[in-house]
């Protein structure tokens, strides 16, 4: 098996200083319900078994034909029971909000406009996803915001803690939104941290 590019072959370290791979850029061609991130499992740099955790930057938006924003909703290796507890935080610049939720079937991953808000708009949305191969409970940070430019009162800028209650290691994620589907130009880039190998 051949080694990754970002592995020096003379000194099999990593060429990398700060150990971030970039695993992956998805941008939608057209209207996607599931976007899917599935490890390769061949050592190589889709493989996530080696990585310690992963980053995944989303700049997206809902093709429903609607005004507001919702939430989108994340998933590990086709797990959609009771299993991620979270809490929430947000606010609007005129009020914040807080909530909480003991057994959801999602990870919430941040607010996304709709297609009837204003045009060419996105919202940004990174996703920490920590020791995804450790045999423990998986964690998970959101830091999120979007920005309407109507004073419709559906801006938001928050941030998400949540939990997979799962010691099997994270081998897919799906990304969806309720009530519609990733609007065409939405971005998926996923990321990988390797343990640290060179000063």
């Amino acid at each position: 098996m051949a080694d990754p590019a970002y592995i020096d072959p003379a000194t099999n370290v990593l060429t990398d200083g700060e150990a971030w791979v970039g695993i992956t850029t998805t941008t939608l061609g057209s209207d996607t319900a599931v976007v899917t991130f599935t490890s390769t499992d061949d050592g190589q740099v889709g493989d996530f078994s080696q990585y310690m955790d992963l980053f995944l930057i989303i700049y997206g938006r809902n093709d429903r034909a609607d005004t507001g924003s919702a939430e989108g909703k994340m998933n590990f290796n086709n797990d959609t029971g009771s299993n991620y507890p979270y809490q929430d935080f947000r606010g609007n610049g005129s009020a914040a909000s807080a909530s909480v939720s003991s057994g959801a079937t999602y990870i919430p991953v941040g607010m996304f406009i709709r297609n009837n808000e204003t045009a060419n708009i996105f919202c940004a949305s990174i996703v920490h996803m920590f020791d995804i191969n450790s045999g423990k409970y998986k964690s998970s940070l959101v830091h999120y915001a979007c920005e309407i430019l109507d004073g419709s009162g559906y801006d938001y800028a928050g941030i998400t803690a949540s939990t997979w209650k799962s010691q099997a290691p994270i081998t897919e994620i799906d990304l969806t939104v309720p009530y519609g589907d990733w609007l065409t130009g939405s971005q998926f880039s996923l990321f990988g941290v390797l343990p640290r190998m060179v000063a």
